[in-house]
């Protein structure tokens, strides 16, 4: 009986593995869930179509969790974007697609990681400085937001080993 009370309650780690074009759907509606202006789902295929782009999935009984996404250019990459479905946040998926993206960049030749953050993102931003970025400058009313506001983005590196 307590194992099927386990195996009923137990919550699923969710699965991280490299993502394709045959999950752009699922990636632009969570983007879309996400963020103010999310990408349509011929943007998010065009993206995971270029192989200059490396992405990683998680999933959790067959449904998409999270994802993160970058561009490399020669020995640097730039963080694209990175999404959490609201039922897994809070839990390091974030943290675990990070790392793995990391060890992926890495092994693929990148020496410098970039991204840009809103400042007022205070969870991503305690990701990203647990994770050993820095921030190196701030791009004012970068991000539109509701009622014509902006906010500033934070310029992040992190050098890769």
């Amino acid at each position: 009986m307590i194992a099927l009370l386990r195996k009923l309650f137990a919550r699923e780690e969710p699965a991280l593995c490299e993502a394709g074009s045959r999950d752009a759907a699922a990636i632009a509606a969570l983007h879309a869930r996400s963020f103010h202006r999310g990408w349509s789902e011929e943007e998010v295929e065009m993206l995971l179509l270029d192989r200059s782009v490396v992405a990683h999935r998680a999933t959790a009984a067959s449904a998409l969790a999270g994802f993160i996404m970058s561009r490399m250019a020669a020995d640097e990459a730039e963080i694209l974007s990175v999404a959490v479905d609201t039922a897994f946040r809070g839990r390091g998926l974030a943290r675990n697609m990070l790392h793995l993206h990391l060890r992926r960049l890495a092994g693929l030749g990148a020496r410098a990681i970039f991204l840009e953050v809103d400042e007022n993102n205070a969870a991503a931003l305690r990701l990203y400085a647990r994770a050993g970025f820095a921030e190196v400058s701030r791009r004012p009313n970068y991000y539109a937001e509701s009622g014509g506001k902006t906010a500033t983005a934070v310029v992040l590196r992190r050098d890769l080993p």
